[in-house]
């Protein structure tokens, strides 16, 4: 078993980034938002949409509503499993087990989504569940192991190339399946549907592929006792405990609160931007699909430069004040978007979703790290109740979401919903103590 911090240990669990990020941008952003619209919407000969309604279990949905509603349901899940796995792996030492679960389930519901059509609806829907809560329970116990194979001297550079390798990778796979889509033709396809579905396959095969590198060399956690019955819940007593040390200091209760509010939004036009793109912007006959993959990867890039640009103005004008900022600068975002049609207005859009995208993720996380208490030791229960808020805040952002839509069959008016959380979050974190942001 290779020693903590040898080199090929931590290239080994970098690497699992390279093998699970396509199913974030692949599934997640890209090509089945496209895809499921595609075949959930009915349009007439100039591209205008005649009818947006699914036939689910004896109901009637919005098309978007059911996508909201079934995403919600998936992060709830995740809600609930995550804590609860986390402390029967921390005291079984099966962390190495229900990472590989996970993962195993995600890529195979990827695979699933090949056979998602009307007829079997159902079983779509189910593959599409069951790769969130692959994907993000699989993370949880990813991200666990990095303190146990790195030294806290490599945390950081170990975790930013492990960022880098999933970036790369899940690029390198979206353009090969974009080519295979576009090029239909070349490739001997009658049409884009089965190339299109075959890169759900190659995303779950690529996914299990590419981590057996990780799983050959990670190293099996060691039990720290014997399960009882009394432990299989330890996790949700850590989250009780660090909510009770939370009320005992203003700033980070008023902050987490927030946090809260505001991530309910972002979280939310995060997971539909692509869904909105497909139905409410003109493009011309066969751009669709190409358009919205470069918006997806020009919010990719300017991401990162986002992240930069808000590390350094917080250093000018503190955590608490740019992040009002960025809140606004999303207000603004929400009501362009209700105006916009053009394919040009999508890519400003993307931009600046972008743009503002890595600013507030990346500073949300490290102004919650700063209003930690000082004596605070398990740091890791913190950052556990962080994680479990924000996937509370998604749930509700996308119930909220699916609720509009089936009301109003316009994801316009779902964008402009969510600029009641952002005006909450600028009015919450008015009330923040900026002495330690």
């Amino acid at each position: 078993m290779l020693q903590k911090g040898h080199p090929k240990l931590l290239n080994a669990w970098a690497f699992y980034d390279w093998a699970n990020s396509v199913y974030s941008l692949v599934i997640s952003s890209a090509i089945f938002p496209i895809f499921y619209g595609a075949l959930t919407l009915v349009k007439n000969g100039e591209g205008e949409i005649i009818n947006d309604q699914v036939e689910f279990l004896g109901f009637s949905f919005n098309n978007n509503a059911l996508i909201g509603y079934i995403t919600a349901f998936a992060f709830l899940i995740i809600s609930f499993l995550s804590p609860l796995l986390s402390g029967i792996a921390d005291y079984s030492g099966s962390k190495k087990f229900f990472m590989k679960l996970f993962c195993y389930i995600g890529a195979s519901a990827c695979i699933g989504l090949y056979w998602f059509d009307l007829d079997n609806l159902w079983f779509g829907l189910l593959c599409y569940l069951l790769g969130l809560i692959g994907f993000w329970g699989s993370i949880v116990f990813y991200n666990s192991y990095l303190p146990d194979i790195a030294h806290k001297n490599q945390q950081d550079r170990i975790s930013a190339k492990g960022f880098s390798m999933g970036y790369i990778g899940s690029v390198i796979l979206l353009l090969v399946c974009l080519s295979m889509i576009l090029g239909y033709e070349f490739f001997g396809f009658e049409s884009e549907n089965i190339p299109t579905r075959l890169s759900f396959v190659l995303t779950g095969v690529w996914w299990i592929g590419f981590s057996q590198y990780t799983f050959y060399y990670l190293p099996k956690s060691e039990a720290k006792g014997k399960m009882t019955s009394r432990l299989i819940f330890h996790g949700f007593k850590e989250l009780k405990s660090v909510y009770r040390n939370v009320r005992e200091s203003i700033a980070l209760e008023r902050y987490l609160a927030a946090y809260f509010v505001y991530s309910m939004a972002v979280q939310t036009i995060m997971l539909i931007a692509t869904y909105f793109g497909v139905e409410e912007i003109k493009w011309e006959e066969g751009e669709a699909t190409q358009g919205l993959i470069v918006s997806i990867l020009l919010i990719q890039l300017v991401a990162v430069l986002g992240a930069f640009l808000a590390s350094r103005l917080a250093e000018i004008f503190g955590n608490i004040n740019v992040l009002i900022g960025l809140n606004i600068i999303w207000l603004a975002i929400c009501f362009y978007a209700f105006f916009m049609e053009t394919p040009v207005q999508f890519y400003i859009a993307a931009f600046f979703v972008g743009l503002v995208m890595g600013g507030i993720q990346s500073l949300s996380r490290s102004t919650y790290s700063k209003f930690l208490p000082d004596n605070a030791v398990d740091t890791t229960s913190y950052f556990s109740f962080y994680d479990v808020s924000e996937k509370v805040g998604i749930v509700i952002g996308m119930v909220f979401y699916g609720i509009s839509a089936q009301l109003t069959s316009s994801l316009r008016y779902s964008i402009l919903f969510l600029v009641i959380f952002f005006i909450g979050g600028i009015l919450l974190l008015l009330r923040v103590p900026r002495q330690r942001s």
